[in-house]
């Protein structure tokens, strides 16, 4: 499984995302450009060892990233899906795909994803962390596909 970053605003959140993939035994991708340096002390001490265990891939740019995906689908999590992780079927080779803390993602990444998910919340709330929604995400597709 693949998690992907399209381009993070936040070092410590794709820090986090590096230890979240670690754990969960899923590969890290960024799409560039990214609002800090890849090298960012803070990214580096968030990811701590990690980074070892799930070395983050870089893609220059969408289309970049997109000659990569073969014939995986792309796993959209956003806020304005009707459709929940707790009633989708994750496969293996997935790609879920969280978009900028600022912004989300623009109208051609929506329209590249196989599927748009979404984390349900409260009813005020707003969104989550990126990397903790990261975290959710890989846990109910862990979960699922140890079941099956």
């Amino acid at each position: 499984m693949r998690l992907v970053l399209f381009q993070p605003d936040i070092p410590q959140n794709t820090g986090a995302a590096i230890r979240n993939a670690a754990c969960f035994g899923a590969s890290l991708e960024i799409v560039e450009p990214c609002g800090f340096p890849l090298n960012a002390r803070e990214l580096r001490r968030v990811a701590m060892d990690y980074g070892a265990l799930a070395p983050p891939t870089s893609h220059t740019s969408w289309p970049a990233f997109l000659e990569t995906v073969g014939d995986a689908r792309l796993i959209l999590l956003t806020t304005s899906s009707e459709k929940t992780l707790w009633t989708f079927g994750f496969r293996e080779n997935d790609i879920l795909i969280l978009g900028r803390e600022s912004a989300g993602v623009p109208e051609e990444v929506h329209k590249a994803s196989s599927e748009q998910i979404r984390i349900p919340m409260a009813e005020n709330a707003r969104s989550l962390n990126v990397a903790t929604a990261g975290a959710i995400v890989l846990a109910e597709a862990r979960r699922q596909l140890a079941a099956a």
